[in-house]
């Protein structure tokens, strides 16, 4: 009898029957092993900041530690951190009043994310996700047997969504909306006019929004992007926030994030918490505290947006010099660049990712293919790299876009 007979058949569970492991996560770590194996390769997948933690976060952390703070932590965080992320989130929208009973810690923004989708929605529900979209959203609320419909973006829009696309994918059986901005995979940034037109129609529908905000610092206009927390009060009663300190702090292995939504809502994932993971690390949450309450760190978060936008710069002006047959979201937030790959496909090439799977295998660039996010046009690179490994592998790109404009295989 061979091995496979002998193996006894495992039926798993219908909680899973739609999950796929993250295509980030995968290209990154497959980028990863080749580079341990000795090839050139430069990274472009990652959704993360290149910078180290700035010294005053990580230094709280450690003091913790050795302070001793390392046992349970509150289930929904330390009353020190959600005091800071309340004066912090209202800072950010002009003062505006922030309860820090509303705000829940979690071990992540994603596990905020999925704690919200999970107390909100369950089978039947629909949940419009507008698309192009991070590579979890979707997964997340398979996770709560509710039903995602990717809303297509407008392209004459940067591949935003508005009321008209909303209401055209609402039925009697929407019951939620996760909304993201500035957005993963496009960098593009929804306006307050904008924000505030959806809001309303959610709220006119009886629609949840999920707003995800985790990249609203690194922002290249003026201050922080739009964000929901500046609209009207009368316009919240059904948004959650989450935030948290990942992207904006470089802290994304600290595990830090953070929901504010009604009354109700934080208590039911407070409650879901505490059989799921318990409250997040204590060691790390001294270190979010300081992140956000210490205004000395204000210094970092500048340094690296300007470092991320001159960045954006560089690729924007190479794309529009050396490739400008070739179509792109302009970012204005995040650190990604949303660029379209279909004129280049031919016989044999017939999405993005068969043109990335050859891209990292000719050149040596990891890049992510659109069709992570929901459309197989388009490919995400991250300009979360040195400037010396950004120029070379736009380089690269430009040479292997020529040679496929060359040739018909």
């Amino acid at each position: 009898m061979s091995a496979d007979a002998a193996t006894p058949l495992i039926r798993l569970s219908k909680n899973i029957e739609n999950l796929t492991p993250s295509a980030t996560m995968a290209i990154s770590q497959d980028a990863q092993r080749r580079r341990a194996a000795g090839e050139d390769i430069i990274d472009l997948s990652a959704g993360e900041p290149d910078f180290d933690t700035p010294r005053i976060p990580a230094e709280a952390g450690i003091k913790s530690i050795q302070a001793g703070h390392t046992h349970y932590p509150p289930n929904a965080g330390l009353l020190d951190l959600r005091a800071a992320a309340a004066r912090h989130l209202a800072l950010l929208s002009g003062g505006r009043a922030v309860n820090a009973d509303h705000i829940v810690v979690s071990t992540g923004a994603k596990q905020s994310i999925f704690n919200a989708c999970f107390v909100l929605f369950g089978p039947n529900d629909r949940v419009l996700v507008p698309a192009p979209a991070w590579v979890s959203y979707a997964q997340i609320v398979h996770l709560t047997r509710a039903k995602p419909e990717l809303v297509p973006g407008d392209l004459e829009w940067s591949l935003k969504v508005g009321v008209k696309e909303l209401e055209a994918a609402r039925d009697s059986l929407t019951r939620g909306l996760i909304l993201c901005s500035p957005v993963n995979p496009t960098g593009a940034v929804y306006t307050r006019a904008e924000l505030e037109a959806i809001v309303e129609w959610s709220r006119d529908h009886g629609v949840w929004v999920i707003a995800d905000e985790i990249y609203r610092r690194i922002h290249y206009g003026s201050g922080p992007a739009p964000s929901v927390l500046d609209l009207p009060d009368e316009l919240l009663e059904r948004v959650i926030l989450v935030y948290g300190v990942s992207k904006t702090y470089a802290m994304t292995g600290w595990r830090i994030g953070l929901s504010m939504s009604p009354a109700p809502v934080a208590k039911a994932i407070a409650g879901l918490q505490s059989h799921l993971t318990s409250g997040a690390s204590q060691p790390a949450q001294w270190a979010a505290t300081a992140a956000l309450s210490d205004e000395r760190v204000e210094e970092d978060v500048a340094r690296m947006v300007d470092a991320f936008r001159h960045r954006r710069d560089m690729v924007v002006e190479y794309f529009r010099e050396h490739l400008a047959g070739v179509e792109f979201v302009e970012p204005l937030g995040a650190f990604y660049f949303f660029f379209r790959v279909d004129g280049f496909f031919r016989p044999g090439m017939d999405g993005a990712m068969k043109f990335c799977g050859r891209l990292l295998q000719e050149k040596g660039v990891a890049l992510v293919p659109g069709e992570a996010f929901g459309d197989h046009r388009w490919v995400r690179l991250s300009y979360a790299a040195s400037e010396k490994a950004l120029e070379e592998a736009l380089v690269r790109i430009g040479d292997f876009a020529r040679v496929l404009e060359s040739t018909d295989v």
